[in-house]
């Protein structure tokens, strides 16, 4: 159950919003910390199916949705990456992950500060709230489900909906709006994300983005990078300010 540390706050915010709003939290580096469970699931899949760990030593996951990620590796060491074999890929990927996530330390797989405090803002305002994420339904489920906070998230766009970001939020934002019961051209976007990939991906649907920095990006990198508000993290006091503006 979300500890709601500042009552006060959410009691204020609470049914204010004058234009619908829909809320979609990246999951890795945004919500959460995984202490590099999802590298390593990654690594055992393709070392299962391929016989090749170093599938993705060559690049970075920030940002990349689940089948995206799939597709690069299964490139990189020569194996066509058909539809079939991206899907065999993932259902190996999430048997490596769920066991890695079970046995994952608490200390290094957590939610991310403030986060905890911004679902339940959120959730008190009357906002959608769902997930914007690379990680496929079952990935953000194992996730999620670890640090108690899936349930949560009634609805979001996944990297099992399409390769491309902007595709995965455009289609978080539309079940978003169908929750609500409202077009989704009346709806205030707010894409909660980590990376310039996150931000590119808001730009592309006219979503707001506020970016923190703790993945992989600084600050400066995000805004940069053309993030509407940015954080260290989403403990900063403004913070709440930003995704649940006056009304």
């Amino acid at each position: 159950m979300l500890k709601l540390v500042n009552a006060r706050f959410f009691a204020h915010t609470a049914g204010r919003m004058s234009r619908p709003t829909i809320a979609l939290f990246d999951i890795d580096g945004t919500l959460i910390v995984t202490g590099g469970t999802g590298r390593r699931s990654v690594n055992r899949a393709f070392q299962k199916l391929h016989g090749r760990a170093d599938a993705c030593d060559t690049f970075g996951f920030d940002g990349m949705t689940d089948r995206l990620i799939a597709r690069t590796g299964l490139e990189a060491i020569g194996v066509e990456a058909s539809p079939e074999a991206i899907d065999t890929w993932l259902a190996e990927y999430l048997i490596a992950l769920s066991d890695e996530v079970s046995r994952a330390d608490g200390a290094r797989f957590r939610l991310l500060p403030g986060m905890q405090q911004a679902i339940a803002a959120a959730l008190a305002a009357d906002m959608a709230v769902g997930l914007g994420t690379g990680n496929v339904r079952e990935g953000a489920r194992i996730k999620l489900e670890r640090v108690g906070v899936h349930h949560y998230f009634r609805f979001g766009g996944f990297g099992c909906d399409a390769e491309a970001r902007p595709a995965v939020i455009r289609l978080g934002a539309e079940r978003g709006a169908a929750q609500l019961g409202v077009p989704l051209g009346e709806c205030r976007v707010v894409v909660i994300g980590d990376t310039p990939r996150d931000v590119h991906a808001a730009q592309s649907i006219g979503a707001e983005c506020i970016a923190v920095a703790t993945g992989s990006y600084s600050a400066e990198q995000l805004r940069a990078s053309g993030a509407r508000h940015t954080f260290a993290d989403f403990s900063e006091p403004s913070a709440l300010s930003a995704l649940l503006p006056d009304s």
